[in-house]
């Protein structure tokens, strides 16, 4: 029995619009890139304006469900992890700006998905993945003097390395790990001064992935990332 009375919250339209339009993209009879119904049509057929139509559109994009241009049908999206990890970092950026604890968790949940990714590469990696690692390698010693070019080089070295796992969600997440890090405290993935030591940890993964074994190369990984979270400690909380 319910003893005092329970206000009932009245949808905006727009979130019934949006509903809508999500039964129609999931109902498989669209493909990405495939138009959406345009917006009279879709006033018509929900009985809505266009401002309800608009802004569930709006939503959707952000959710990177559908594409809009001007002067053209919105669309259907084409799914794609780095479109998706773009539209957290937002999100992240209030998260880790925030929460101290926060960033020991995503220092922690880096640690722990890098130190995977070389052991899949150490199982996985081909003569030619090993060149190419190699190669950025030595991209990073002739960018050592170029602050912003390391960095960059430092990224898309552990990306290159989590691609040769072959999942697209594990390269997209080691650039979401490395662009949140870089983005929001920089100071984790670039340190003035280290960086002979970390092409030489670079190096030594590198070495450990050729050999093919999987625990040194685990191991050559925490020990590279372990150092950078040890310098963020002393620098921002003092000595442990």
């Amino acid at each position: 029995m319910i003893t005092k009375p329970v206000s009932i919250k009245r949808r905006k339209l727009s979130d019934e619009v949006q509903d809508r339009l999500l039964t129609i993209i999931h109902s498989g009879k669209l493909e990405p890139g495939d138009p959406l119904p345009s917006e009279r049509e879709l006033m018509v057929s929900f009985e809505v304006g266009r401002p309800a139509i608009r802004e569930a559109m709006q939503n959707l994009q952000r959710m990177g469900l559908v594409e809009i241009r001007h002067g053209e049908r919105p669309k259907v999206a084409k799914p794609s992890i780095d479109q998706m990890v773009g539209q957290m970092s937002e999100t992240m950026r209030h998260v880790l700006s925030y929460s101290k604890t926060s960033m020991e968790h995503l220092k922690e949940a880096r640690l722990t998905f890098e130190c995977e990714m070389a052991r899949i590469a150490a199982e996985k990696a081909t003569p030619s993945d090993i060149e190419h690692l190699r190669h950025l390698v030595s991209l990073e010693r002739a960018a050592s003097q170029d602050a912003g070019r390391f960095m960059n080089l430092d990224g898309e070295f552990h990306r290159a390395l989590a691609s040769i796992s072959g999942n697209p969600i594990f390269s997209g997440l080691s650039r979401a790990l490395f662009d949140w890090l870089a983005h929001f405290h920089i100071d984790l993935v670039r340190k003035e001064g280290m960086e002979t030591l970390t092409i030489e940890e670079h190096s030594h993964i590198v070495d450990a992935i050729e050999a093919g074994d999987v625990d040194r190369a685990a191991k050559a990984m925490a020990d590279h990332l372990n150092r950078a979270n040890k310098l963020y400690h002393q620098k921002h909380l003092g000595p442990a």
